[in-house]
């Protein structure tokens, strides 16, 4: 298991998540908005992270003003917290200490950036996890400009048709076996793909990502490498006969709020069976609002007879997460606290340090429990 997938299943990422969430709160009690906006920016709720365009759409701005209105929320924040000191965030001194070098500060956070799917934000995310390690202005400035332009760089290299010419990735013959084998099957003639993307309010984002594809004759758009590696893959397999990005926006409700979703990909496979795809790193699928947005999924594609699935990217999905084996009685422990009421962060904190729970185990018996995951601030509790 690489750096990248460890980050992505172990505490240490959301320990970072949990302390900024604090931070965004007490930022939130004088000025509501500025907490809002950094909240959606960063996906600290566990929602996919805001392109400036839709959080300019959500707050009735532009673009450019997005930009801005998440900018000077941040720094207000930052001058906040050093004025204060009420929050404590020595776990981002751990992760980002000053004494080490460029280059693995900047290895360190883009192994972060792609373990969490949030390349969009990378730069915003970078610059803030250093400043909140108490490196300077500029030096956090330059380290994060360095990680836009490993992410920007590799973008572009799935624009393959306007580069010089090179070896184009193979894809193996059985990569989609395991995963076909994972999906959640509908009965009936599956209906016919749509022809364009449903998700058209941000498609020239400069934060995203483009990639051409040979089936398609045409570019498509990701926000994510974990997207992008689905759209090749997709791309490349023989056993694709199309696909369509982002083929519908669902509604699905948190706490009476809707919200809106775009299922990354629907595949049609060479034997005539439908797929709808939401792309989830495995991390993060017992977040409510990951299982929100699946409900949503699963629903819309067994509505047209597709089957549906979630792509983790990884060699496990959802189905070998929920059936993890996990230590019968740190599992009684937690199931008999739960019974008394919604559990905290700190109260988790000490759980974890006394049993040795990882995060993996906590996901898997919120799956298996149907348990309610809340991120940003965190709370767990029974549905």
């Amino acid at each position: 298991m690489g750096s990248s997938e460890r980050d992505s299943t172990s505490f240490g990422l959301e320990d970072v998540n949990e302390a900024l969430s604090a931070l965004t709160i007490d930022a939130a009690v004088e000025r509501p908005r500025d907490g809002a906006v950094i909240t959606c920016r960063l996906g600290l709720d566990g929602e996919n992270p805001e392109t400036l365009t839709l959080l300019g759409a959500r707050f009735g701005v532009s673009r450019d003003r997005a930009r801005q209105l998440y900018t000077r929320a941040i720094g207000q924040m930052i001058r906040q917290h050093q004025a204060t000191g009420d929050t404590d965030l020595s776990v981002f001194a751990e992760r980002y200490p000053v004494g080490w070098g460029d280059e693995r500060l900047v290895r360190t956070l883009l192994a972060e950036t792609y373990a969490t799917d949030t390349d969009i934000v990378a730069q915003d995310w970078a610059y803030l996890k250093l400043r909140l390690a108490g490196h300077e202005l500029q030096d956090a400035k330059r380290m994060a400009g360095f990680v836009f332009q490993r992410i920007a760089g590799w973008q572009q290299k799935g624009r393959w048709h306007l580069l010089p010419p090179q070896q184009r990735e193979e894809i193996p013959a059985d990569i989609w076996n395991p995963w076909l084998r994972r999906v959640e099957w509908a009965e009936g003639s599956p209906a016919e793909l749509p022809g364009t993307a449903a998700r058209t309010l941000d498609l020239e984002d400069d934060g995203r990502g483009h990639m051409y594809s040979e089936k398609l004759g045409r570019e498509t758009t990701f926000d994510t490498g974990l997207q992008a590696r689905l759209f090749r893959q997709l791309d490349g397999s023989e056993r694709v006969e199309t696909f369509q990005e982002y083929p519908a926006e669902l509604a699905y409700d948190i706490d009476g709020s809707e919200r809106l979703h775009h299922p990354a990909a629907v595949a049609r496979f060479t034997d005539g069976r439908v797929v709808l795809i939401d792309v989830i790193p495995l991390g993060h699928t017992a977040f409510h609002a990951s299982r929100a947005k699946a409900a949503a999924g699963r629903a819309y594609a067994h509505a047209h007879n597709w089957g549906w699935v979630v792509w983790t990217g990884g060699d496990q999905g959802v189905a070998e997460l929920t059936t993890r084996k996990v230590a019968t009685r740190h599992e009684n422990l937690l199931r008999n606290r739960l019974a008394e009421g919604p559990l905290s962060w700190a109260e988790l904190s000490g759980y974890r340090a006394d049993t040795g729970m990882e995060l993996l185990d906590l996901a898997a018996l919120t799956l298996r429990h149907g348990w309610r995951w809340d991120r940003g601030p965190f709370k767990l509790s029974r549905s």
